[in-house]
């Protein structure tokens, strides 16, 4: 049986002028106080609320460039010890990983760390979960029958689905999955995976969030996405017909991908940057990604929002996090092989 709806919350507002420089790049900040620079792969409605707070709190301003989370590694690397910032935020651990390949991350506080599992951080320290995320297949409860649903994500694949599940290939968390299945499964299966896709003509999209409206228009019946696009969807409109799916206990395609926050080596501001990763591993951040957002939070003993179903729940695949980001280039390059991203 699908898990049951989450009850819809109430939105915080989002200050205007605490956080100073948004999407089209970063400003001066014409004032005395201390400054701490964002780059984060997550957008606005996401983090947003949570940067403003931590501003106000520490009567600080904050500089943010928000983008796409490989683009920023990108661009870090290019900056390199000239970039601005002091701190990322990865939408998924595949664009942290790569920046700690590079050396470009400096290790955290132990203390930090020990606010989440070892498992969803990586193992020299450099980066740490803020919140989880779970792959799954979002469906139209109207035009598909749960019974011919596939037992694996692997299935998808094959001509029976052809045109029935559409993907985005740019999107971080899908090249994470990609990763995840090529080192579970071997390059192979992977690019024979995308292969199919793309040969079952499976329809493309930006991101999560136009799949799970596309689903809900009737436009294509089922998609890959991250399991809270559509409990957020759901909150604004319970009628909109949709439901996510999980495959067996264990599939890959159950993926527990967690979003990730780091300290870049050349801040000028080390202090601070410690102290923003450990807010938002605080209690009061914790319940905002579960209550705001739908994620699982990861720290502070905070408990899935409403009637999320419970990670132990679920049957999620887990898979060493660290693994993510040096396979991230040969990912991109069997995505763009298949033709699935254009």
């Amino acid at each position: 049986m699908p898990p049951a709806r989450p009850r819809p919350v109430a939105r915080r507002a989002v200050t205007a002028g605490a956080v100073l420089a948004l999407a089209a790049g970063l400003g001066a900040c014409g004032t005395d106080r201390e400054v701490l620079t964002v780059y984060s792969g997550r957008t606005e409605n996401l983090v947003g609320p949570l940067l403003t707070t931590f501003s106000e709190e520490n009567d600080i301003d904050i500089e943010v460039r928000y983008g796409d989370s490989a683009d920023l590694a990108l661009l870090l690397e290019q900056e390199g010890d000239a970039s601005p910032a002091d701190v990322v935020i990865s939408q998924s651990p595949g664009a942290v990983g790569y920046l700690d390949g590079l050396g470009a991350l400096a290790p955290l506080d132990q203390a930090v760390l020990d606010l989440v599992d070892p498992q969803f951080r990586a193992d020299d320290g450099s980066w740490v979960g803020m919140s989880g995320r779970v792959r799954t297949l979002v469906y139209d409860t109207e035009a598909v029958d749960p019974a011919d649903l596939p037992r694996s994500v692997l299935d998808v694949a094959s001509p029976e689905y052809a045109g029935q599940v559409a993907v985005a290939p740019s999107n971080g968390s899908f090249q994470d999955f990609v990763t995840a299945l090529r080192e579970t499964e071997g390059d192979e299966v992977a690019e024979e995976w995308l292969q199919g896709l793309a040969d079952n003509g499976a329809p493309t999209y930006a991101n999560n969030t136009a799949i799970v409206q596309a689903v809900g228009r009737g436009e294509v019946p089922m998609g890959l996405v991250n399991h809270y696009y559509n409990y957020r969807a759901l909150a604004e409109d319970p009628g909109i017909g949709t439901e996510n799916y999980f495959f067996a206990d264990g599939d890959i395609g159950n993926l527990l991908i967690t979003t990730g926050v780091a300290k870049l080596a050349s801040s000028d501001s080390p202090d601070l940057a410690d102290e923003f990763v450990g807010f938002m591993l605080s209690e009061e951040a914790q319940t905002f990604f579960s209550e705001e957002t739908f994620e699982y939070p990861l720290a502070a003993g905070v408990e899935p929002a409403g009637d999320l179903p419970p990670l132990d729940g679920l049957g999620v695949a887990t898979f060493d996090l660290d693994g993510l980001g040096g396979g991230l280039a040969r990912t991109r390059e069997l995505i763009a092989g298949s033709g699935l991203d254009g």
